[in-house]
């Protein structure tokens, strides 16, 4: 498992964390014979490769089992960017950096007042959405996320549950920043905003994200941070790409993202992209 970074050092990868949507799985949501032959391999030799994704865990248990992860003692995976981590066997949680209730209630008021967009808010084990588009109608569905819709915008009835995030929909890129400044200016002192799968709006409390629940569970796993690789491809996985020791980007990310890896693949997301990193970086000699 050595292999020489862009840095011309020696690195044993013991932690691969990465994101599901646009990075790990193909565009249509399928995940790659490439990827699961290569992540079972880094498997076998010893490496976790921990899925570190926006979305809630539930919506991705198809992949682990693919994988051969699902509900395995020592594995673990990273949900709503950062605010769970959870071992996969019985869906243990390890942390969890949720939002407090008055503070996704404002976040979720706020964001609503935008007419035209969907409004979701995360549970550990639930999704509420208010006012769905047909944009994010037909994303969850090629996902097959499943959750519960609210027919009016009462959030009430959640103030004793633990709300991991707050995130609105629109693919309309002018439309996600005026709602993101809208929010921030009433909230930035709480929460931080990221954007991904070219529609959403994402709001986590403030300093949580992607790349300090993967420090977090590095640091629990006695593994050092050199010995990380976050792989992305939107700017809600910048944070755990500047964090890892090894931060990569699909072919397909974002110029933004790109600039920011130290490494990029040739392969796209629908080419085996994980696949060509693991063979290249983690179990390459």
């Amino acid at each position: 498992m050595l292999k020489m970074t862009n840095k011309g050092a020696k690195t044993v990868i013991k932690i691969i964390a990465s994101d599901l949507d646009e990075t790990l799985l193909n565009t249509d949501g399928t995940l790659g014979e490439k990827n699961i032959a290569a992540i079972k391999e880094a498997a076998a030799a010893g490496v976790y490769f921990v899925p570190n994704s926006g979305r809630g865990y539930k919506s991705f248990e198809d992949n682990l089992t693919a994988l051969g992860l699902a509900q395995k003692e020592g594995q673990y995976k990273i949900s709503f960017n950062g605010a769970a981590i959870l071992e996969n066997a019985g869906d243990k949680v390890i942390a969890t950096n949720g939002l407090p209730f008055e503070l996704a209630q404002g976040v979720f008021d706020a964001g609503r007042t935008f007419d035209d967009v969907s409004c979701h808010v995360y549970l550990l084990e639930k999704l509420y959405i208010y006012h769905q588009t047909p944009t994010d109608a037909a994303y969850m569905k090629s996902r097959q996320v499943s959750f519960e819709k609210l027919t009016t915008p009462d959030i009430s009835f959640l103030q004793d549950q633990p709300i991991m995030k707050v995130i609105f929909e629109t693919p309309d890129v002018a439309r996600q920043h005026e709602l993101a400044d809208y929010v921030m200016a009433r909230f930035g002192e709480q929460v931080d905003v990221t954007f991904s799968s070219g529609r959403y709006i994402e709001f986590n409390r403030k300093g949580v994200n992607k790349g300090q629940a993967l420090l977090q569970l590095a640091k629990l796993l006695n593994v050092a941070q050199k010995e990380t690789m976050a792989v992305g491809d939107n700017f809600n996985d910048l944070p755990m790409i500047e964090a890892a020791g090894i931060g990569a980007a699909v072919a397909n990310a974002v110029p933004e993202v790109a600039k920011l890896a130290d490494v990029q693949t040739t392969a796209t997301n629908d080419e085996g992209a994980m696949a060509e990193l693991i063979h290249n970086y983690v179990l390459k000699d």
